[in-house]
Order: C-alpha cells, then sequence, then structure tokens
C-alpha cells in the first residue's frame, strides 16, 4: 500500500500592497500547515496566529504601525487571509552608548563606537540594531577589553517622529594584558616549545587575533586530535596583573602503521593504500609514522618500499615551527634502489630543508642534498649514433630553492584560481665526472569556470638544465615525460626521443601542456575529456619540434574530502612499444 506524501500550505494567505521583499519575509514568517483548513473555526484560528507571527516580522523590520486584519472566505473550503497595510516604515535615530563603570580609555571608547556600523535614517530593523551591539564588544575585545558585555539596551521608538533609537549599556571591563602559557595537557608536548609560539610577549594587551593565531600554529602541527586556546578566567589574573592563555592538547595516536601495495601493468595502474610512489610500476610499501616523539609536535616517518622501480629505506624527520613560526625543517636520509628503462641508480641520500608558509596554502622552501652512489646509464653516442652503457661512480651536491603559490578554491577539486610552482637546483657533480649546472623547473596551473558546473583547467609545465649536457649530467637529474602526472596515454619516461635499442632517452629540457574539460552531472559524479602534450629537448630552450600528444575521457565520483578519478588516455600516432592505451585510478584530480 502507497501512502501519498502530506500536502503543506501556507498558514494564511497574505493580502496588501506591498513590495516582493517584504511579502515573501511575511509568508516564511506565518508559515505553513498540514492541508487546508476543515471548517470557518480551523480558518480563523489560523488567520489569528498568523497576524501574530506577521506583526512581529513587521514590528523587527521597522514597522511599529501596522494595520493587520484576519479575514476567513468561504463556507465549504474556508481560507484563512492576513490583510496586510504595513505603514510607514520607522527609521533609525542617532545610536547612543552608555558606559557602565570602569569606562574604556578614551581611544577605545571612540573606535568601538565608530565600530556601531548604525546610519541615521536607515531602515529600523532590529537585527540591525542587535548586530551594532555585538560590533561594539567585537571592537572592545580587539582592543584589549576581553570580559566586555553588554546589559540590557534601551530602544525607544517614537511614533510621532517614526524613529528608532537605541541605547547600548555595555561594561567594558578592565583592560586585560597577557601572561605566557599555561599547558594542560597529558601529552608528551613541552611547554616551553608552546610558549615559544605565542605571538604576543608579557605585559601586551590582548589581542584575539593573536591568540586564534597560536591555536591555528598549533593545528597546522597535524600531530594533535584537538587544540583549545582560550584567555584565563579574571580570576586567575597574577599579583602582576597579567591574564595566561590555557592551552589544551589532545595528541592524535603516537604511532601509526600504514601499509600499500601498487599493481601496474602496460595498460594499468591502480594504488591501494598508503604507497606514496610517484614514478609507476608495482609496489609494495609499508610506513610507520611517530607523532611528537621529540615533544615538539615533530614527526617521524619510517619507509621501506620494494618495487618494481623504486625502491628505498628511509627515514624523515618534521620540525614544524624551526626557529620562527610557520617555518618547518625537514630532515631525509634513504637507501635507494632506483631501475628504469633509461637508468638505475643504487644511493644514499640525504637532505635537509626548510619551509616557510606564507598564508594558508602557500610556501618558499630552501635547502642542500648530497647523493653519493653507482649510476648505470643508458646514452647515446652523438659521434657513432649507437648507443652506450655508462658506468659512474658520483657523488652530487645539490642546492635547493622552491616556492608554491596557491590562489585556487580547493585542494583536491579545484574549480577557480590558479597555482604556481618553481624549482631551481644549482648542482656539482664530482666523482668519475665533474660538471657544474643550474636545474629549474616550474608548473603553472589555471582554473576558470565557463558555464554552470563546467570547468576548463589548463597546465604548462616547463623545464631546463643550464651549464650540462646530456652526456655530464646525471641521468636522474635529466627531465622525463610520459606517465599519469605528466603526459597520460604513455608509459613512464615514454615521451620524448628513444635511444636506436628503444630505451628512453633524457633530456636538457622539457615543455608539457594539458587541457580538461571537467563536468559535473548530478551530486556526486562528473566527466572530464582532456588533451596532454609533451617533448624532450636536447638543447637548453624547450624543443616543440618532437611533441606526442594524447586524448582521453575520465570519470569523477565525489566524496566528502575529494573526488576519485579514473582516466583512460590514448596516445596519438603511437611509436613501437607504446601502448595502445593506458588507465589511471587516483584520489584528486590529475592536476
Amino acid at each position: 500500500m502507497m501512502v501519498a506524501p502530506a500536502h503543506a500550505d501556507p498558514k494564511a494567505q497574505i493580502r496588501g500592497d506591498l513590495d516582493d521583499t517584504l511579502r515573501a519575509q511575511l509568508v516564511r514568517a506565518v508559515g505553513e500547515a498540514d492541508g487546508a483548513p476543515t471548517n470557518r473555526f480551523e480558518a480563523r484560528r489560523r488567520a489569528r496566529s498568523a497576524v501574530e507571527a506577521a506583526e512581529a516580522l513587521l514590528r523587527s523590520e521597522g514597522y511599529y504601525q501596522p494595520t493587520l486584519d484576519d479575514v476567513v472566505e468561504g463556507d465549504e473550503n474556508p481560507v484563512a487571509i492576513v490583510s496586510v497595510i504595513p505603514g510607514r516604515r520607522f527609521l533609525l535615530g542617532p545610536p547612543a552608548i552608555e558606559w557602565i563603570a570602569p569606562e574604556p580609555e578614551r581611544g577605545a571608547a571612540a573606535a568601538a563606537a565608530a565600530e556601531v556600523g548604525l546610519t541615521p535614517g536607515d531602515p529600523g530593523r532590529a537585527v540591525d540594531v542587535i548586530a551594532g551591539e555585538g560590533r561594539i564588544v567585537a571592537g572592545l575585545t580587539r582592543r584589549g577589553y576581553a570580559d566586555a558585555a553588554t546589559q540590557p539596551r534601551r530602544v525607544v521608538v517614537d511614533h510621532a517622529a517614526f524613529t528608532v533609537q537605541p541605547t547600548y549599556r555595555v561594561v567594558s571591563g578592565p583592560m586585560v594584558r597577557l601572561d605566557g602559557i599555561r599547558l594542560e595537557t597529558e601529552g608528551r608536548t613541552r611547554q616551553n616549545w608552546v610558549a615559544g609560539l605565542a605571538p604576543w610577549a608579557e605585559g601586551d594587551r590582548f589581542d584575539p587575533d593573536k591568540v586564534a593565531e597560536l591555536e591555528r600554529r598549533l593545528l597546522d602541527t597535524g600531530v594533535y586530535d584537538t587544540v583549545g586556546v582560550a584567555l584565563a578566567p579574571a580570576d586567575q589574573t597574577n599579583p602582576a596583573g597579567n591574564r595566561p592563555v590555557v592551552v589544551t592538547l589532545a595528541d592524535r595516536p603516537r604511532r601509526v602503521l600504514e601499509a600499500g601495495i601498487t599493481l601496474s601493468t602496460a595498460q594499468a595502474t591502480v594504488t591501494t593504500g598508503a604507497t606514496t610512489s610517484v614514478t609507476g610500476g608495482s609496489a609494495v610499501e609499508a610506513i610507520s609514522t611517530w607523532y611528537n616523539r621529540f615533544g615538539r609536535a615533530d614527526t617521524l616517518r619510517w619507509q621501506a618500499r620494494i618495487a618494481t622501480i623504486d625502491s628505498r629505506l628511509g627515514v624523515d624527520l618534521s620540525l614544524p615551527h624551526w626557529r620562527r613560526p610557520a617555518q618547518t625543517l625537514k630532515l631525509t636520509t634513504a637507501l635507494v634502489n632506483e631501475n628504469t628503462d633509461a637508468y638505475s641508480r643504487l644511493a644514499a641520500t640525504v637532505s635537509a630543508d626548510l619551509q616557510q608558509r606564507i598564508g594558508k596554502t602557500s610556501w618558499i622552501s630552501y635547502g642542500v642534498g648530497l647523493d653519493v652512489g653507482q649510476y648505470d646509464e643508458s646514452r647515446f653516442d652523438p659521434v657513432t649514433l649507437a648507443p652506450i652503457r655508462m658506468n659512474r661512480d658520483l657523488a652530487i651536491l645539490t642546492g635547493r630553492a622552491g616556492a608554491y603559490l596557491d590562489r585556487s578554491n580547493d585542494p583536491l577539486n579545484p574549480t577557480a584560481g590558479y597555482r604556481f610552482t618553481l624549482n631551481v637546483q644549482p648542482t656539482a657533480v664530482a666523482g668519475d665526472d665533474t660538471v657544474l649546472f643550474l636545474r629549474t623547473e616550474t608548473q603553472a596551473t589555471l582554473y576558470r569556470p565557463v558555464m554552470d558546473r563546467t570547468v576548463l583547467a589548463g597546465r604548462i609545465r616547463l623545464g631546463s638544465i643550464l651549464g650540462g649536457d646530456e652526456l655530464t649530467v646525471p641521468a636522474d637529474r635529466l627531465f622525463y615525460s610520459g606517465g599519469g602526472g605528466s603526459v597520460r596515454g604513455y608509459g613512464y619516461q615514454d615521451v620524448g626521443p628513444r635511444l636506436p635499442d628503444n630505451t628512453p632517452r633524457g633530456g636538457i629540457s622539457l615543455f608539457e601542456t594539458s587541457l580538461e574539460v571537467r563536468r559535473d552531472i548530478g551530486q556526486s559524479f562528473g566527466a572530464v575529456a582532456f588533451v596532454d602534450a609533451g617533448a624532450i629537448g636536447f638543447d637548453e630552450a624547450p624543443d616543440l619540434s618532437n611533441m606526442r600528444y594524447a586524448v582521453g575521457v575520465g570519470a569523477r565520483y565525489k566524496l566528502p574530502f575529494g573526488p576519485v578519478r579514473a582516466d583512460i588516455a590514448f596516445p596519438i600516432s603511437p611509436r613501437e612499444g607504446d601502448p595502445t592505451f593506458q588507465v589511471y585510478i587516483s584520489i584528486g584530480q590529475a592536476f
């Protein structure tokens, strides 16, 4: 048996010469009822109830002399009606503030009064009067009066002058000056480290923005489940007249063990779990993460990965707010066994980087890295035009400078804005070869809504090596292209010229570009059509004469944290050894 859903009718009809905005407000205020009234008594009851709701709405909007009548029409099918003549709208008079002792400093009082935001002659709306009171308290709070509060306001409605004049009664309380940090937590975090994050000095005037900034700095570390930062109550003021700020922290689990697996064929790459491989191939990976091991919101991460391309055993340490707020020190060391079609290497690596956050999502970084290992490289002999194999023991010292600017509206599913990345790496090579060169790489992405539910996304990536050549630059520092993160439809490193034995030939310059049309379908799904292109060159300037192209389509399924992406891409004019197509499955958009 099927039951028809109940039909909601307006509790009463609104009649009168009203503007559309006021009529809509009255309809919402009167509300709805389940079905029409069954008799005139019920209709009369509804009309009278609707009159009360309408009168309250009109008064809140500044209509203090309305004419309202409850009317019932019809006998068999009675209709409840409210007849409305709103009358003249009352206007705001000059607001006044009555300070309840102790009064704030003259400058703070004047500044807070200036923030009331009420203009005499504007409509006398209740919501505006109430909001003005809130702005007074907020203005006092920003100027150090943390305990500012209000007493019941007086509002004089002058029916002869048609004005509404509010008088606010405000208790500012004493000026509050800040003391240090009082840490209340059972975790490992050290109080002196938290105190070093406070953006104020002892004796500074209370500023809620500075207290909120401390909370944001603690949240940015990512090692706490909850963070609480609040001014201590007034009765905890110390003998010097300062009040501490109380910090409460709840640590996340101190150790987290993750595992992941990546399965790859010539046609597909599917990733699950915590795997972090970005080079392709199959991999099994385990990661053990220790949080707050040293009591300063640090993250210590152990990684073991066995892979067809990039196997490694390593550890990295992240120390947020190192020596200054928003600056993170990252220390990394690893044993790496990398085996690609173009080269293989067995090396020990160490690096140290400082990253300074700018705003919420942008940063600059600088640091140094050292790689020492054996390199087995496939190269091209320009004299004999034959492939050659080079085995070298090299030590590579790299300076690292980078910048990331994010002005997009979402980290995983951007629909507007742009992003820009720049990396500059001056590099010195010693060992079986000696060479100095500068490796630069930049990428820009743009997101533009072009119509309802459709976004046009574009990407361009450029790279160049200055001061080195194809034979002297270590193979892992050359540019390669192809795969899910660059030109889809081609295998890893498969874009660009190849050696006579079909081995990928790394280059001195790089050019890549992508264009996507993203279309939402319903609430949970989306579709994508894209074109990717890329080229590897052997001069410092990118060479566009050997461009490779691919086209494809994809589907998106939206989850609360971002979309799941599935793309299929087809290379245009594939060469011998190129796959017919490639499938990519991951979380987040391609760029």
